[in-house]
């Protein structure tokens, strides 16, 4: 089994998005379930409606999964195993205050090394537990042996007890940490392999030393992916930039496949630039992405977005635009030649079919074409048309073509009036309304 493990505390980021494709296709592969797990613990954090948001999101990618569970859920069986562990004396209280483990901290970074527990509670008598009337957390007794695991992109890493140290598991409210809910969800539902950012590498020895506690001997893989850098700035890909978020690439018009195909093209070895999902679950190879980090490049991402809407069937695409109409659908293909997302089509359909004033300059001859235009029959060509109108109007040159494209289009440039007619022709009458 594999989970995809999202907070609800914000908007999806392209580096999530890219964890859920692999866990989406690695469970194909392997021909296991993939389980959508809401880590919803963190309450001051929660975002109301952003779980909805994410199910949204993978729906749209075509992510299938074979169920959704919010950790939450969990919470008897999180305190039950601490209870456990408490009972096996693998776990204790703790009643040191916010305030001493900051003083502890401050210590650390006057010395200059790294914060450790110094274990004040671990060794409280029954008794003293008993009757120490102040709220505590529990923590984990930490190892006494080196905690060794293996990832399977970037190799052996080795964890001494120093490394790992005493962590909470509960909090003082006694609900479950990070690392510890995690851990024991990773258990309870069987999880084979955990593929995840490599920000949670030093989570991974916790996480172990967790399952070991509690007797858990089943082995889990690791894949800990490399941090998505902006190829302009080369810095990692923040809030601050607004491509990071999934729901804006959306709004800006790139097709979820396209989106997919980039976050799986990039910092990987593939057998071609374009393809869809499904196609790469047949080649895909997780040991195949690259240890260094991946670069997201926008303009990259327009020309593979290009791509995928000229592969796209004229009436699907059509419909995506709000008709359904195959013209409408060819009349869009014909401007990729100088756009390349949903919105910028949309925006170009917009001039077409939008109200027009006249064009500036060229006032009494748009008011002698739309004249024209009113009383004209039905043509199947544009060379008709324009002859028709030459008759009717008697203008020549830029006169006429100038504001025949405005009031045709409602741009001064772009394609071939003889290439953009036959996509428009049936929709006239509609057109030529100011």
């Amino acid at each position: 089994m594999l989970r995809f493990a999202p907070s609800p505390t914000g908007d999806m980021h392209i580096g999530n998005l890219r964890v859920a494709i692999f866990n989406y296709i690695v469970s194909k592969q392997r021909d296991e379930g993939l389980i959508i797990r809401i880590e919803d613990t963190d309450k001051e954090r929660n975002i109301e409606g952003k779980d909805k948001e994410i199910l949204e999101i993978l729906n749209l990618f075509s992510i299938e999964y074979k169920s959704v569970f919010y950790q939450s859920d969990n919470l008897k069986y999180h305190q039950k195993m601490a209870l456990q562990l408490m009972t096996q004396k693998k776990a204790f209280a703790c009643f040191c205050s916010d305030e001493k483990l900051e003083e502890l901290k401050e210590e650390s970074i006057k010395k200059g090394i790294p914060f450790r527990y110094d274990g004040f509670c671990e060794n409280l008598s029954d008794e003293t537990v008993l009757n120490f009337n102040a709220p505590f957390t529990v923590r984990l007794k930490k190892p006494d042996h080196n905690i060794k695991f293996t990832d399977l992109l970037k190799g052996d890493f080795d964890y001494a007890p120093f490394d790992v140290d005493s962590f909470i598991i509960l909090r003082q409210d006694k609900t479950p940490t990070y690392n510890y809910a995690c851990s024991v969800d990773d258990m309870l539902m069987d999880i084979s392999i955990v593929i995840r950012g490599e920000d949670h590498v030093s989570n991974t020895p916790k996480q172990i030393h967790i399952r070991d506690s509690l007797g858990y001997t089943k082995k889990i893989d690791y894949v800990h992916l490399p941090i998505i850098l902006n190829a302009s700035t080369g810095k990692k890909m923040s809030k601050r930039d607004d491509a990071s978020s999934v729901k804006w690439l959306i709004e800006q018009g790139f097709l979820p496949s396209a989106i997919a195909n980039y976050l799986v093209l990039i910092g990987n070895k593939t057998p071609t630039e374009i393809f869809t999902l499904e196609e790469a679950i047949s080649w895909f190879k997780i040991e195949n992405i690259s240890k260094s980090s991946a670069k997201f490049d926008i303009d990259k991402l327009r020309f593979i977005n290009r791509k995928h809407l000229e592969m796209l069937d004229e009436m699907r695409l059509s419909k995506i635009l709000g008709f359904a109409d195959n013209d409408i659908g060819k009349l869009a293909k014909l401007y990729l030649e100088e756009t390349s997302t949903i919105k910028e089509i949309k925006s170009k359909l917009d001039d077409i079919f939008s109200h027009k004033t006249s064009l500036e300059g060229f006032e009494s001859e748009c008011q002698k074409i739309k004249d024209a235009l009113k009383d004209a029959p039905y043509f199947e060509n544009y060379d008709d048309l324009k002859d028709y109108v030459v008759q009717k109007t008697e203008l020549k040159g830029k006169n006429l073509f100038k504001p025949l494209r405005y009031i045709l289009t409602g741009v001064e440039n772009g394609p071939n009036l003889s290439d953009i007619y036959p996509f428009i022709k049936n929709y006239l009458g509609e057109i030529i309304k100011w």
